[in-house]
């Protein structure tokens, strides 16, 4: 039977591919130290369940294509606390991040249609970024907007981890410069704002109404995302600004462990990440992806091991990556101290010695600069792992 050739050139998550190989590493009795996916351990707000308890409609039914208006005009307001007016009809509820970005790009490009190359209809940015927690400066944004009205394409920004910067800035979006709304495009989640991945809402934010008009044909498709979880994000929406000065200081403080401990690796060669709560680093091995099966398969430090996400796939440029990985600083700084402490550094020794007879290992100075994204090298990563799940 034939299937699809488009799913074929797929290949599978970076985050999720070694899952079969850590559900056997877990019958073993060893436990993982999850760096892999972005999966918050911080408490999902009590409001979220609490909106669950009290929803008590006769029929669970469909919600709007358009969205529930407790949603949207909760979201309406969070907004507008940080100085942009949106009405209804600007935004559309999705089923995550995810279902956001394949909606836009759906309705953006054709097929031969690229980002930022040849045949270029969009820009697609993750501000603060994953995988490598970059943060643009408002001047850097605005050049981004500016080079995107100039030739007349879509500025699509995922703005899931807008809360999440560490260096005092303001919360930051591309909507709130004017006179770019035919440009815009903002890809929001309550998943990792709120600790609610499970949730699945997301949303396509946009002024442009022609674009919103071709997203809702898609959405009347797939008739809604889900009701319950619509109406316990809008609670979220309502929370106190306050509510992110204590979950951002805990990020920081994990990340502050987590490049600590980083540090101390030998050969370990990473930049400190100025938002989101990932970090990309290039480790003194020369194939994460098979770095990673051995850490699953034969190591085992005191019944741990350790799980990150392989750098290869989250590149656009051929052979860029193979030996770097993204760590999530999504668990406590007790467990990371662990799982970045000086027994995963006998991982990375017992594993280089364990390949030095077929292979000769890279080896990386502490003093030499990371090419993570580097313009220089012309390395760019894959836009499709800018999602936000």
């Amino acid at each position: 039977m034939k299937l699809s050739s488009k799913m074929a050139r797929c290949g599978l998550s970076p985050m999720r591919k070694f899952n079969g190989e850590a559900a056997k590493t877990v019958e073993r009795g060893i436990k993982i130290y999850h760096l892999n996916i972005g999966q918050p351990d911080i408490r999902t707000p009590q409001a979220f369940y609490d909106a669950l308890k009290s929803f008590n409609q006769p029929v669970l039914a469909y919600a709007p294509s358009s969205g529930m208006p407790e949603l949207l005009d909760a979201v309406r307001g969070y907004y507008k606390r940080i100085g942009v007016e949106l009405s209804r009809t600007q935004i559309l509820p999705t089923s995550g991040g995810s279902e956001a970005l394949q909606m836009t790009m759906a309705t953006i490009l054709d097929d031969g249609d690229e980002l930022l190359v040849e045949h270029t209809r969009a820009i697609l940015i993750s501000n603060p970024g994953n995988p490598t927690g970059s943060v643009l400066t408002p001047e850097e944004l605005k050049l981004m907007l500016d080079i995107a009205k100039e030739h007349d394409l879509i500025l699509v920004c995922d703005e899931v981890y807008r809360e999440f910067v560490y260096g005092g800035e303001p919360l930051m979006s591309a909507l709130q410069f004017a006179g770019y709304e035919e440009n815009v495009v903002v890809i929001d989640s309550v998943s990792k704002r709120f600790s609610a991945c499970g949730a699945r809402v997301g949303m396509v934010i946009s002024k442009n109404k022609a674009f919103m008009s071709e997203v809702m044909k898609w959405c009347q498709c797939r008739l809604c995302s889900a009701t319950v979880d619509q109406v316990a994000a809008a609670a979220l929406y309502a929370l106190d600004p306050s509510y992110f000065d204590e979950v951002r200081a805990e990020y920081k403080n994990r990340r502050d462990t987590l490049m600590r401990k980083l540090r101390e690796l030998p050969g370990v060669v990473c930049e400190e990440p100025k938002g989101a709560f990932y970090v990309m680093a290039a480790l003194p091995v020369d194939d994460a992806d098979t770095f990673q099966h051995w850490l699953l398969s034969d190591f085992d430090d005191h019944g741990e091991t350790v799980m990150f996400a392989c750098g290869e796939p989250f590149y656009a440029t051929p052979g860029k990556g193979k030996n770097e990985v993204r760590m999530a600083y999504t668990i406590n700084c007790q467990d990371l101290e662990r799982a970045g402490g000086r027994r995963r550094r006998g991982a990375i020794c017992a594993a280089v010695g364990k390949r030095k007879e077929k292979r000769k290992p890279a080896a990386f100075s502490g003093h030499r600069k990371p090419e993570l994204g580097n313009t220089k090298t012309g390395a760019v990563f894959r836009p499709c792992f800018f999602a936000s799940i």
